[in-house]
């Protein structure tokens, strides 16, 4: 008896694990959402592009345009023109959009959309190193002695590559050293000081490259921000060169990289770009649905929202019975409630879907009572059982019958549901409510029956509660959990709560 216990134990243990185990992989790595209303941002940025096209000269416009592996998902990217074609396409390591016309005159406007979010989106793809040296450019006369001023104490106060780049920023931004304002000039802008960090750098045969970002978060207008970024021989270090932060922020956008100016235009003048950020939300769910629409991987690949739309109505049901069979469990093996059976409450249950509550158990109680007075003439009658339950489910059938059309006659809608209580159902709950009559008399059989409409309400309030619907449609490892603890249920003998306050005077009169 012990070694059935402990391999009920151990199997009670495997099925949760099991269980826990998918609902942990559906949560961390696959991002599912725990509710049905959670929201996730998605940010909409749009970048116009002004210009004035000389009369009857082609156009071509090239812009910039973010890599699609920017650490975000991309669920739309839109090329807006009037009469232009389109062309995207890659140029040292960026991605690049041209639009071209024959011909075009006066004011031009032209739009470029993208929606992205984080969800579901990997890391971004940087996986191909960069340059670890470059040849220093030459310098002459004042410039190569400030330059070497200034790198002297960098190299005394750094180690590695990320530690230099960090001190050489630093030593760019204290505008009141004189060999940092010889190589600023009068200049002071963040593009002049990367230009100076970037000269220092490869003077000490250390490449690096600008960065342009764009930060996510809602404004009409914003300026690309500059960054620096080196490779270590690892892995991608970023750098602010105004303040000398490093790492690049989780908000910020990699619009391109590269010396390059961010527009290009042929056949036409005074460009301007103009971004603006917006920020809005969608549904997880929808989210990751319109996601497979566009072959993204997502956990709708391998879940029940991969079946036709009929299909999940129908799971979404019967994914509940289980719920509701446990609920049953516990309220016979714990709580000491006695019921028709234990399916027989989830069965009624269910057909309470399509009533509401107060309906269903007036329906339900009126068909039983009338199938009691009928199954007690013919047990008067001495017949047979099969025969008795045949006549039994013939009155049901009429009965039911006769309340849809009742209730047709008086406007009332719930009348017409009677018909999806399951006709066998009541007939087999009438015979069972007739026999415990029979053998225990009848306060236990009203005892009985009225435990199995409490079982049977409280199993259709949870089977139809909607987060717990989503929970165990969504992550059905959650069934194997409450496996486990039917199979731990099955080894359960303790008292339950209605013999403890049976016996609770007993127990007082021993103390």
């Amino acid at each position: 008896m012990g070694s059935v216990k402990l391999q009920a134990r151990l199997l009670a243990i495997i099925l949760f694990v099991l269980g826990a185990g998918s609902i942990a992989y559906q949560i961390m790595v696959q991002k599912v959402p725990l509710t049905q209303s959670e929201k996730d941002p998605v940010w909409v940025v749009d970048a116009q592009v002004d210009f004035v096209a000389r009369a009857s000269k082609p156009v071509k416009v090239r812009m910039y345009v973010p890599p699609l592996d920017s650490g975000y998902t991309t669920l739309n990217e839109s090329f807006i023109s009037n009469n232009y074609g389109v062309n995207v396409n890659r140029e040292k390591g960026n991605r690049q959009v041209t639009w071209s016309a024959r011909r075009a005159d006066g004011s031009q406007a032209l739009y470029y959309r993208l929606m992205l979010t984080p969800r579901y989106a990997s890391d971004s793809v940087e996986n191909d190193p960069g340059p670890q040296f470059r040849p220093a450019p030459s310098l002459k006369g004042p410039e190569k002695v400030a330059a070497d001023a200034l790198l002297e104490p960098i190299r005394d106060h750094s180690a590695d590559v990320e530690t230099f780049i960090s001190e050489t920023i630093k030593r760019v931004n204290e505008l009141d050293n004189d060999n940092v304002q010889l190589l600023l000039g009068s200049d002071l802008s963040p593009e002049n000081r990367a230009r100076v960090v970037d000269l220092l750098l490869a003077v000490a045969h250390i490449p690096a490259e600008p960065v342009h970002t764009l930060r996510l978060m809602e404004s009409q207008e914003q300026e690309p921000e500059l960054w620096l970024r080196s490779f270590n021989g690892k892995k991608w270090l970023y750098f602010n060169p105004v303040n000398g932060q490093q790492g690049l922020p989780a908000d910020r956008l990699v619009w391109w990289s590269g010396q390059d100016p961010l527009l290009r235009i042929d056949g036409g003048k005074a460009p301007k770009v103009t971004f603006s950020v917006h920020q809005n939300e969608m549904s997880a769910l929808q989210l990751a649905q319109s996601l497979k629409l566009k072959d993204v991987s997502s956990f709708i690949d391998f879940s029940l929202y991969e079946l036709p739309l009929p299909a999940q109505q129908l799971y979404r049901t019967l994914i509940m019975i289980p719920v509701g069979v446990l609920l049953v469990l516990l309220i016979r093996q714990l709580i000491g409630m006695e019921t028709l059976g234990t399916f027989t409450p989830v069965l009624i249950a269910l057909a309470f879907r399509e009533t509401n509550v107060i309906a269903g158990v007036l329906l339900f109680t009126s068909i039983t009572v009338l199938g009691l007075s009928v199954r007690s003439y013919l047990e008067h009658l001495k017949l047979q059982l099969l025969p008795r339950l045949s006549v039994v489910l013939t009155f049901v059938v009429m009965m039911m019958a006769l309340i849809s059309l009742f209730g047709y006659k008086l406007g009332i809608a719930s009348g017409l549901s009677v018909a999806l209580f399951p006709m066998v159902i009541l007939t087999m709950v009438i015979e069972r409510t007739s026999i415990v009559w029979e053998e225990r008399g009848g306060p236990q059989s009203v005892k009985v029956a009225i435990g199995t409409m409490i079982a049977a309400i409280f199993c259709h309030l949870l089977m139809v509660w909607d987060p717990l619907v989503y929970l165990v449609f969504t992550f059905p490892g959650l069934l194997l959990c409450q496996a486990a603890v039917m199979v731990l249920m099955g080894h359960y003998r303790g008292y339950r709560l209605t013999e403890l306050m049976r016996f609770r005077a007993m127990v007082d009169e021993e103390r």
